[in-house]
C-alpha cells in the first residue's frame, strides 16, 4: 500500500492535532462572556462585538492564508497564523476598553485563519487519495470537535483559579506549542497537469461565475450564524434561561451543580457528539451525493433549534439539544470542503474553500453580534434564536440545485 493510499498518514495526524488545539481555545470564548462583562461593567454587546469581529477577521483571513499557503508553502502560513493567534490572545489580556479588545480580536481572527480549517483541510485533502479524501476531511474536522470537548471546560476550570487575563496568556502559550506538530506535515500537492497550468485568477473567475459555487457560498452562511451564536452565547443563555439543576440528580453527582457549569459542559457535549458526526459525514460523503447530505443536515438543525426554543429549557433539554446539534455541528465542513475540491480540483482548494468560508464567518459575525445586541435590547436570546432557525431552513433549500460535477476547464486550458 502506497503512502498516498493510506488513510492515517503523518499529515492527517499532525494536521488534526493542530486543529484540536486551535478549536479547543476558540470554542472557549463563550465562557468569558460573563467574567469579562462583570470585570469591566460592560454591556453584553461589547464583548459580543469583539468575538464577532474575531469571526469576521477569521473569514477575511481564510482566503488570504489559503493563497499564502499555495504561494509560499503551508508551513509558513501556519507559522504566521500561530504567531498572530498567540500574540492576539496575550495582548487581549491587557485590554481595558471595548475598542482595544475589539481591535485585538482582528489579530486573533487572522491567527485562527492561519491555523484553522482553510489551510489544514487543504493540506489534508491534497495528501489524501481520491478514495480516502472525504473521510480524511471528516477525521480532521472531528479533531476540531475533539478540541471543543475540553476547551470550554478547561477555561471554566482555569477561571476558578486565575483571572480571565491570565487564562488568555496561558492559551497564547498553548497556540505556540502546537507548532511542535509542524514537521509532520508534508509538502505533497497532487494536482492534474491542467490544474497546475490554470492560474488562481482564472479559477476564481470561473468559480464566481458559477451558480453552484455561489449557492455553496450562500448556504454556508447559516452554518456560521448558528455556530457563532451558540459558541459565543449558549453558555450564558443556559446560565440565565435554564431551569434549576436538582441537587440530587445525575448532573450534580458528576459535579455539574450550577447552570454556569452546565453551559460550559454543553459546548463540550456538542464537540463530543460532533466527533462522531464529522467522521460519519465524511464517510457518507464518499458514498452519497454531498449536496443532498448538506440539505439534510441543515434541515435537521432547523428542526432541532425550533423544538429547543419552543419547549421549556431544562437541564435535560440542554443535554439533548447539545448532543443532537453536536452530531450536526461541523458535519457540514468535510462535505462543503469536499464539494469544492470535487468541483474545482485540489490545486487551489485552500483559496476556493477560503472564500466559501468567508460566507460562514460573515454569518458567525452576525450571529455573535446580534446575540449580544438583541440580548441587550430584549433581555433574552429568543429573537436571535429564531433568526437562526430561518437561515437554517434557507440553507437546506439552497443546496438542492447545486450541480455536483467537476467543472469543465476552459477550452484553451483543456487543449494545452
Amino acid at each position: 500500500m502506497s503512502a498516498h493510499s493510506r488513510l492515517f498518514t503523518p499529515i492527517l495526524i499532525g494536521g488534526s492535532l493542530i486543529l484540536l488545539i486551535n478549536f479547543a481555545l476558540r470554542a472557549s470564548f463563550g465562557v468569558f462572556q460573563i467574567p469579562v462583562a462583570e470585570d469591566f461593567g460592560w454591556p453584553r454587546a461589547d464583548f459580543s462585538l469583539a468575538i464577532a469581529i474575531q469571526n469576521l477577521a477569521w473569514g477575511i483571513g481564510q482566503p488570504i492564508f489559503g493563497a499564502l499557503a499555495e504561494r509560499w508553502g503551508d508551513r509558513w502560513a501556519i507559522i504566521l497564523g500561530a504567531i498572530l493567534y498567540s500574540a492576539g490572545l496575550v495582548l487581549t489580556a491587557f485590554a481595558t476598553t471595548p475598542a482595544t479588545m475589539q481591535l485585538l480580536e482582528v489579530m486573533v481572527g487572522f491567527g485562527i485563519a492561519g491555523t484553522g480549517f482553510g489551510v489544514i483541510l487543504a493540506v489534508v485533502g491534497r495528501a489524501a487519495s481520491d478514495e480516502n479524501r472525504s473521510l480524511a476531511l471528516g477525521i480532521a474536522t472531528a479533531a476540531g470537535s475533539a478540541g471543543q470537548v475540553f476547551g470550554a471546560p478547561l477555561a471554566e476550570v482555569l477561571l476558578g483559579f486565575y483571572a480571565w487575563q491570565t487564562v488568555f496568556v496561558i492559551f497564547g502559550v498553548m497556540v505556540l506549542a502546537c507548532m511542535a506538530f509542524l514537521p509532520m506535515l508534508g509538502d505533497g500537492k497532487p494536482a492534474t497537469r491542467h490544474e497546475l497550468e490554470e492560474s488562481l485568477g482564472s479559477v476564481l473567475n470561473r468559480a464566481f461565475r458559477d451558480p453552484s459555487y455561489l449557492m455553496i457560498f450562500a448556504g454556508f452562511f447559516s452554518c456560521g450564524y448558528q455556530l457563532g451564536f451558540i459558541t459565543a452565547h449558549f453558555p450564558a443563555m443556559v446560565t440565565e434561561m435554564c431551569g434549576p439543576i436538582s441537587p440530587m440528580g445525575t448532573l450534580a453527582a458528576i459535579g455539574i451543580t450550577t447552570t454556569s457549569a452546565l453551559g460550559a459542559a454543553a459546548i463540550s457535549l456538542i464537540g463530543l457528539a460532533n466527533i462522531a458526526g464529522s467522521i460519519w459525514s465524511g464517510w457518507l460523503g464518499k458514498r452519497y451525493t454531498k449536496k443532498y447530505l448538506l440539505a439534510g443536515i441543515y434541515a435537521l438543525r432547523t428542526i432541532a433549534a425550533a423544538a429547543f426554543i419552543l419547549l421549556p429549557i431544562t437541564p435535560a433539554s440542554v443535554i439533548v439539544f447539545s448532543l443532537v446539534m453536536g452530531a450536526l455541528w461541523l458535519a457540514t465542513v468535510p462535505l462543503t470542503s469536499g464539494l469544492v475540491a470535487h468541483i474545482y480540483g485540489l490545486r487551489y482548494m485552500g483559496t476556493l474553500y477560503g472564500f466559501v468560508f468567508l460566507s460562514h464567518q460573515i454569518g458567525s459575525f452576525l450571529g455573535v453580534w446580534l446575540g449580544g445586541s438583541l440580548y441587550d435590547a430584549h433581555g433574552d436570546y429568543t429573537l436571535v434564536w429564531w433568526v437562526g432557525v430561518g437561515v437554517g431552513a434557507f440553507s437546506a433549500l439552497i443546496h438542492l440545485p447545486v450541480r455536483e460535477a467537476p467543472a469543465r476547464l476552459p477550452v484553451a486550458a483543456a487543449a494545452a
